[in-house]
């Protein structure tokens, strides 16, 4: 199939990379999802799954806030990770942590 590219106005050969570039865009994503699936399958041929495979967190848990904040209830913190500004601040001000705990 050719196409006489010297022979189309600009507002055509526009559309047409237009064109060009979605179906581009959905050829890379249908190899993408292709691979994918290959890939899955391969893992679970040696009793694997991807995302174990792939060293991915599949539990899905959150932590449960443990603290809350006396002044605004909907502010809470699990006791990981940086302490809250507000935390810090009720700490600093005398409050026992287990005043604010939940």
């Amino acid at each position: 199939m050719a196409i006489d590219l010297d022979s189309m106005s600009k507002d055509e050969l526009l559309a047409l990379r237009k064109n060009v570039d979605k179906a581009l865009a959905s050829f890379e994503k249908r190899q993408k999802e292709t691979a994918l699936a290959a890939a899955k399958r391969a893992a679970e041929e040696h009793g694997f799954s991807l995302d174990e495979i792939l060293g991915k967190k599949t539990s899905g848990k959150t932590a449960v806030p443990k603290y809350r904040n006396p002044e605004n209830p909907s502010q809470t913190w699990t006791g990981r990770g940086r302490q809250p500004a507000w935390y810090k601040s009720a700490i600093a001000a005398g409050k026992d942590a287990s005043e604010m705990e939940i």
